[in-house]
């Protein structure tokens, strides 16, 4: 038996089969199904993958910011012990980078440079070290032009960019001077934040495979693999039908890997020359100097308010930057045009191009950034009215859109920041620079987050067997957010059956295609595709068992019926059913606002002496729907969180002023937030159902818990200290000279 099953949210679905199921499985915290192979290093990752007669190889970076390549001395060491070929391929194919959400794909060699570090050639040997040797050594010819290296000198030759799906560019409603001018308190304050970098446990790496027909098949690290087949077609100029992508497991990814990076067109080019399959590996360097960056911003921020604190003014114009030509700009934005209501409003964002590495999609791309300036500026606005931050907000709660006066699907800020402060002891919070523990100032911060919601096209087959088992196959990835998990927790719910009779098969586009994971959309998405083959499943089992499917229940393998039980294997025949669903965004997307709430509480210690700052505590109250498994999606708050940290406190990513090469391009010096960094923190999800979204009534949440994070570490330092750092990351010589005496 077979069966499919399409549904375009066009429609609420008021009713969802996961709350009648008798498995009682979805929701709870159930430890990871594929966590014993990761902890046994019995996962296969993208570099760990047997293929016989494999060639290793090694990528070179330009050691040049701007120019042309003149010359690539490629026989000075093909005569090295073990060493193959060197490859460039400059003519075939044009250079267009992918990692900003653009179609379009990077290429393995350039002939025009276009920033430090970018992929110019690979170097292939019979083993590792050879390669490498080999690529330290090969010489490189450059003709050097002048770039673009000064985001503050080149301010004034901003760009507006190109339309957006996400966000428009400019926007702007009312007479925001006219308010600003005539607001009873205002603020007018810039912030800054540095380039990052999102620094994923695994590094790029692919491993390409030709066969006699003229199909690849890249063993590789990404996020989207239905999309990235595309992008990887496109580059080589052969069909997408000849383009398989495997990746069943990545090691973090944060939006490194949603596109495309060049380690996988160089290994697919190399291997097509050779005749045999390539192996790159990016080294961490080199993932820091040639895959992508999250922008570093200038965001000017304007709040007006009458005497109640009721905003009449809210401007948010953020600088960001990127290469000449690409369309990605940081949406610093995107939060804030439904975050608060005020009938004057200016959310503008430009772009000055430089010749730095390429800028796009890092985790909460906008909120992760525009929040920090937005909630900080909330936390100032309110200083300066009189009003308690908490009451700031719940004053300018918004009671539809703004932007578009369509209903929210769900909303509820206020009541994640109420239950936060209860939790959190916020009455307890002094004036600023007033609580203090020896030579430690204490202060609390508050700060809201919010993460739009996004539905994407996605499909997925369950196939129930005559023994009784589920198997469950989509071209979805887990990048260690849980999809393993909660795509056997639904078939399981669904399908009445325990969790360890539900195989999941991911990361490879053979099965059906799907979004992939970015955006907070996977869960939801694919979760929503397995739902509806699920249903249609059900709908066979009661055909076979000659009942109303509603009247059916399944539970432990059995169905149940009209006083009868029988096996699910022996209902689903000898050749099993065979189910394939897909969901696909409609209206609801348009005639409802749809998006994720939370709120973040922080208490920090600043030493009165060195400036240091250290968090004591951390809580995140989050509202997304129905939680799918309490335990992975509190580890995906909690990871969030931890990002806020590096974001507020550690994480600058820096470029050389004279040709915008990166400076602290390794885990040594680029410091993320390391164990002794990250305190207790505590995560608390509101029971919420969201019948716009889609059939499984979830959101998505991966994203919203960095969104505000920093924001409120940041506005817990200001109460401690009364120094207020508007230029991130808030290390302590930005904070020393403002501390008071001992």
């Amino acid at each position: 038996m077979s069966g499919t099953n399409a549904l375009t949210m066009d429609k609420p679905t008021p009713t969802s089969l996961l709350d009648t199921g008798a498995q009682g499985i979805i929701g709870k915290g159930l430890d990871r199904v594929d966590g014993p192979l990761k902890v046994s290093g019995s996962a296969t990752y993208a570099a760990e993958h047997a293929i016989d007669n494999v060639a290793y190889g090694v990528l070179v970076g330009s050691k040049v910011a701007r120019g042309k390549i003149v010359s690539v001395d490629a026989d000075s060491v093909r005569g090295l012990p073990g060493v193959i070929d060197v490859v460039t391929d400059f003519e075939t194919f044009a250079r267009n980078p992918q990692q900003g959400g653009e179609t379009t794909a990077p290429t393995q060699g350039v002939k025009d440079v276009q920033y430090f570090g970018e992929i110019v050639a690979i170097v292939l040997a019979e083993s590792f070290e050879a390669a490498r040797d080999a690529a330290q050594q090969l010489t490189v010819a450059y003709e050097e032009a002048e770039g673009r290296f000064d985001f503050d000198a080149l301010k004034g030759e901003a760009e507006k960019p190109a339309a957006s799906d996400q966000v428009p560019p400019h926007f702007s409603e009312g007479d925001i001077d006219s308010a600003m001018a005539n607001a009873a308190v205002s603020i007018d304050v810039t912030y800054t934040t540095p380039s990052q970098n999102s620094a994923a446990m695994e590094p790029h790496a692919s491993i390409a495979v030709w066969d006699e027909h003229g199909a690849l098949t890249l063993y590789g690290s990404y996020q989207m693999p239905t999309s990235d087949a595309q992008q990887l077609a496109k580059a080589l100029g052969v069909s997408a039908k000849k383009v398989r992508i495997v990746a069943p497991y990545i090691g973090g990814g944060f939006g490194s890997k949603l596109g495309i990076a060049p380690e996988s067109v160089a290994a697919a080019i190399a291997a097509r020359t050779l005749g045999r399959p390539v192996k790159a590996v990016m080294a961490r360097s080199q993932v820091f100097d040639a895959t992508v960056r999250r922008s570093n911003t200038e965001q000017r921020m304007r709040l007006g308010a009458d005497a109640s604190g009721k905003l009449t003014a809210l401007g948010h114009e953020t600088l960001t930057s990127n290469l000449p030509d690409e369309g990605f700009f940081e949406p610093c934005g995107i939060g804030t045009h439904f975050a608060y209501a005020a009938p004057n409003r200016q959310i503008d964002h430009d772009i000055v191009r430089l010749d730095w590495l390429l800028s796009g999609s890092m985790r909460a791309p906008g909120e992760a950034s525009g929040m920090l300036a937005l909630e900080c500026a909330m936390d100032e606005l309110a200083e300066a009215a009189g009003i308690d931050p908490i009451e700031l907000r719940r004053i300018n709660e918004p009671e539809s859109d703004p932007d578009t006066q369509a209903p929210f699907s769900t909303r509820q800020l206020l009541r994640c920041l109420d239950e936060g402060a209860a939790k959190f002891g916020w009455d307890k919070r002094g004036k600023a620079g007033t609580t203090r523990d020896g030579e430690w100032l204490i202060g609390m911060g508050v700060a809201a987050a919010v993460r739009g919601n996004m539905l994407m096209e996605s499909s997925a087959r369950v196939t129930l067997t005559r023994g009784g088992q589920a198997i469950v196959e989509t071209a979805m990835t887990d990048i260690g957010t849980g999809s393993y998990t909660i795509l056997a927790q639904i078939a399981g719910e669904l399908l009445g059956l325990p969790i360890e009779r539900v195989s999941v098969k991911l990361g490879d586009t053979d099965f059906p295609p799907a979004a992939g994971s970015g955006g907070s959309w996977g869960a939801g998405s694919s979760g929503s595709s397995v739902y509806l083959a699920c249903e249609t499943t059900r709908e066979q089992l009661a055909k076979a068992m000659k009942v109303d499917p509603e009247a059916l229940t399944l539970k432990d393998g059995e169905a149940i019926a009209d006083n009868r039980k029988v096996s699910i294997g022996e209902l689903a025949g000898i050749d099993g059913i065979v189910a394939t669903g897909t969901i696909s965004p409609g209206k609801q997307e348009k005639v409802t606002k749809q998006a994720s709430y939370g709120a973040h509480f922080a208490e920090v210690g600043v030493n009165v002496v060195t400036g240091e700052v250290r968090v004591r505590r951390m809580l995140g109250v989050f509202a997304a729907g129905r939680i799918l498994n309490a335990k992975t999606a509190r580890s995906q708050c909690i990871g969030g969180m931890t990002f806020g940290i590096g974001a507020a406190l550690t994480e600058d990513l820096i470029h050389d002023p004279r040709n915008g090469k990166l400076v602290n391009r390794d885990l040594a010096e680029y410091h993320v937030p390391v164990n002794a960094d990250v305190p207790q923190q505590d995560v608390v999800f509101l029971e919420e159902r969201d019948v716009h979204a889609n059939p499984i009534h979830a959101k998505g949440i991966g994203e919203l818990g960095i969104s505000g994070a920093g924001a409120a570490i940041a506005n817990a330092v200001y109460n401690a200290t009364g120094v207020r750092v508007r230029d991130y990351p808030l290390t302590l010589d930005k904070i020393l000279d403002g501390l008071p005496a001992l």
